[in-house]
């Protein structure tokens, strides 16, 4: 992946890990991603935290309503791509049963992608989100991501609603056809 922030103080993985353990989230569900992998790895180091790897993104609104059933808080960790997949379960699950719930999303079809498929889902992503309602907030450099992912953690789990982290590809790094 080619880093198009060169701004280098701030690891922002380790930052939303950090918030994450500080708010006692013990199930990170995630479709395995390259954007997430440092997030991912370090919750993975976590034992309090129980990683699940879904087969799609729609698995984790159910399993992630179930964990708050059950007295556990989650998020799930998401490509803009797979978000088209949870848009039923978003509206039937999640959202109309009053779960909060956390979505970082690493965005693709934007800042000098190179995979034209990825393009019609990472323009529609905001739009989407909008639609269902969803508090939605971007992070485009480094110094957004701790007060805005610890932000919409807190609103996500205080007003039992949906939110929803953009972390842009400027952010994150255009990846080329060789990653």
């Amino acid at each position: 992946m080619s880093k198009t922030n060169t701004s280098s103080y701030l690891n922002w993985p380790l930052e939303i890990y950090k918030i994450f353990a500080k708010n006692n989230l013990i199930q990170i569900a995630y479709v395995p991603d390259a954007g997430h992998k440092s997030l991912i790895e370090y919750c993975e180091k976590d034992d309090k935290m129980k990683m699940i790897s879904l087969t799609t993104e729609e698995e984790g609104m159910g399993l992630l309503a179930g964990a708050w059933l059950g007295g556990d808080k989650g998020t799930v960790l998401m490509q803009s791509s797979g978000l088209g997949n949870c848009i039923n379960a978003l509206a039937s699950i999640t959202i109309a049963c009053n779960f909060p719930l956390l979505m970082v999303i690493t965005m693709r079809g934007e800042w000098n992608e190179f995979n034209p498929w990825q393009v019609p889902m990472g323009s529609s992503t905001e739009k989407v989100l909008s639609a269902l309602n969803i508090v939605t907030t971007r992070c485009n450099y480094e110094n957004e991501v701790t007060e805005t992912v610890n932000a919409m953690l807190g609103l996500a789990y205080k007003s039992n609603c949906v939110t929803a982290v953009l972390l842009s590809q400027r952010l994150i790094g255009a990846k080329s056809f060789m990653e």
